[in-house]
């Protein structure tokens, strides 16, 4: 199995980490996430993954995965699924995966263009700074806090996001949450969803984003 894979993306680790979870090896072949002018691509710019991926995936997002008879998945939450298929990080209950997957596509519409946007853009920007960057950072800063905000309150009297089990839920809301001081958000004001946090660097099998 292949993943095309870039380090300091949220989506790739979440994907490299259910698969250590599983114990599951896969080759990885490095796509550079910053073009020439220092904006991470995962924000704007794939002009330069067309030969690379366009054949695998016509919208050249990274993660993408080639499984080991060849076939290509891409986007993160339906590569999630499909790992987590017959494991316990899915639930076999319908309602209750329902309830996951209503985690999935909250994390990438309400929570992941915003705390993942600033991460890129505070932590990974080589480009131009001034006014501009400063209100689009401010932009996603205040979108990001709602979506931390509705986490915060779902986890006060929870352990994990759904069934209280560990599922791929967590692993694709802990992706971008982990890194969000690193985009300038204080999670100070935020106690259940570091406890969470805590709990979640503590399943067994858990890597690192820089592993």
């Amino acid at each position: 199995m292949l993943l095309y894979n870039t380090q300091i993306s949220g989506n790739c680790y979440k994907v490299r980490l259910l698969l250590a979870h599983l114990g599951l090896e896969c080759e990885l072949h490095e796509v550079d996430a910053v073009d020439r002018t220092g904006m991470p691509k995962d924000v704007l710019d794939y002009s330069d993954r067309t030969e690379l991926l366009e054949a695998l995936n016509p919208a050249l997002r990274i993660p993408t995965v080639v499984l080991d008879d060849g076939r290509p998945l891409a986007e993160s939450n339906a590569i999630l699924h499909y790992f987590a298929e017959g494991t316990p990080f899915l639930p076999e209950d319908a309602f209750e995966r329902a309830k996951v997957l209503q985690w999935l596509f909250f994390e990438q519409s309400s929570h992941a263009p915003y705390i993942a946007g600033a991460y890129l853009l505070v932590a990974h920007w080589h480009g131009p700074t001034g006014p501009l960057l400063d209100a689009e950072i401010g932009a996603r800063h205040m979108r990001g806090y709602t979506a931390l905000q509705q986490m915060e309150q779902h986890l006060a009297t929870r352990r994990f996001l759904e069934g209280n089990q560990y599922t791929i839920a967590d692993i694709a809301l802990y992706a971008y949450t982990h890194l969000a001081p690193q985009g300038g958000f204080d999670l100070s004001g935020y106690p259940a969803t570091r406890a969470w946090l805590d709990r979640v660097a503590a399943q067994p099998g858990y890597i690192p984003i820089t592993s």
